[in-house]
């Protein structure tokens, strides 16, 4: 299964612009927070893993 680190950049409501760190990608991928845990904020690190996001401490 494939991994994917992620920032988030923004957030706007139900939604959050999250973009990738582990490649070099200035797109953004919009995903609703109610997939995202929800302590995050603008600048936390996610990892996305088994179709699930978790904070990266």
């Amino acid at each position: 299964m494939n991994r994917f680190e992620y920032v988030v950049v923004s957030i706007d409501g139900d939604y959050a612009n999250l973009r990738r760190t582990d490649i070099e990608s200035s797109e953004l991928k919009l995903v609703a927070r109610a997939l995202l845990p929800p302590e995050i904020t603008e600048g936390t690190r996610l990892l996305y893993e088994w179709m699930s996001y978790s904070v990266v401490e």
